[in-house]
């Protein structure tokens, strides 16, 4: 019997986990659940669920983590494209890619993703990173090398340019038309919102950013990849010993300039002073594992050009998360952080010049 999907953390109930996580029709039997909230819950609320047993289950593990849609019905209106999003990820591309991601044991959506469930393995020890802070070259290094295993394996492909539950299929002039006015009135909500915390510099690139989102979504649409979209260390665990890391949050999946991914990840999780110091070495480290994947035609210095290309990703998603998703303190703080770190990157890699030479 197919497990009905839980609506809040009250509904995760020991009958309902043992429905879920049943094989060949058979529940598992489950006596108990203890059900915590973890992460911040800007556009999803995740928690972890501790399972006692009837018996020993030897496959299954002690503690899950489980996702459900946000608690705040608006929100939930707003970024239902998201969970559907991630539900395609699991179901239909998790197995064709190689980038580390937790054991998804179910994953169910209904009534066009406003009931959405995934649940997955509790992959503690390892600890989320911390998106204010920033991270060091060493963690950096592990985190491009995992994207290009997103990257690689689905280089060029055309199945992904578009396919079902995308949340933004591959560009074209009508929808980088539309999204342009999104990200034109994203920026303005933003700055409504943040704006009087932000640099007079600042303001002034994230205008400007936002003002070409349409010519920059249709540049060099002869690369594409499916993209993560929300490539940062809040969506990142690593391990103690920081020897791996696993990445989470796919509601944001596309496919585009694969480079996006890359920019974001640097311009956002990286202090400005190490993302200049190591951006390079960190675009070597990229380029390397993508020919490893078999990916051809595609040099180190045009690598480099996508790189500096793909900066507009910073601001971008962060107004776009700003704009739509819940404020929260951290949220806030964490907001204007990433716009800082991306306007600054654009203004260190020449990024306009390369949409818009004549500016």
């Amino acid at each position: 019997m197919q497990a009905l999907i839980p609506g809040k953390p009250a509904d995760v109930t020991a009958e309902w986990l043992g429905s879920a996580l049943s094989r060949g029709g058979t529940p598992v039997d489950v006596t108990a659940v203890d059900t915590v909230p973890i992460g911040t819950g800007q556009t999803g609320a995740t928690y972890r669920v501790t399972v006692t047993y009837a018996d020993p289950q030897p496959r299954l593990p002690a503690s899950f983590a489980i996702k459900l849609p946000s608690q705040d019905e608006t929100v939930r209106d707003r970024v239902a494209i998201g969970y559907r999003s991630e539900h395609a990820f699991y179901t239909t591309l998790a197995d064709r890619v190689q980038i580390p991601i937790p054991p998804c044991y179910h994953c169910e959506i209904a009534g066009d993703g406003f009931d959405f469930v995934l649940l997955l393995g509790d992959m503690a020890p390892a600890v989320q990173g911390d998106q204010i802070a920033g991270c060091d070259a060493e963690e950096a290094t592990l985190a491009v090398e995992a994207l290009a295993d997103l990257h690689g394996p689905t280089w060029c492909d055309p199945r992904w340019a578009d396919f079902p539950g995308v949340a933004m299929p591959k560009p074209q002039p009508a929808s980088a038309q539309g999204f342009g006015e999104v990200a034109t009135m994203a920026a303005g909500i933003t700055l409504d919102r943040l704006g009087d915390r932000m640099t007079a510099e600042d303001r002034e690139t994230l205008t400007a950013a936002m003002s070409v989102v349409t010519p920059w979504l249709l540049a060099e649409p002869d690369r594409f990849a499916v993209l993560h979209g929300d490539y940062r260390l809040d969506n990142m665990l690593f391990e103690p010993d920081r020897s791996r890391i696993t990445v989470v949050d796919w509601q944001t999946l596309g496919s585009g300039l694969p480079a996006r991914d890359l920019s974001y990840f640097t311009a956002t999780s990286l202090q400005p002073g190490t993302r200049a110091a190591v951006e390079r070495d960190l675009v070597g480290a990229y380029h390397r594992r993508l020919l490893g994947h078999g990916v051809t035609g595609y040099d180190l210095e045009t690598c480099w050009r996508d790189y500096r290309l793909g900066m507009l990703q910073a601001p971008l998603i962060t107004v776009l998360g700003c704009a739509f998703a819940t404020s929260t303190e951290r949220g806030d703080e964490m907001m204007l952080v990433m716009a800082a770190r991306g306007c600054q990157a654009i203004r260190e890699l020449g990024t306009l010049d390369l949409i818009a030479p004549t500016r």
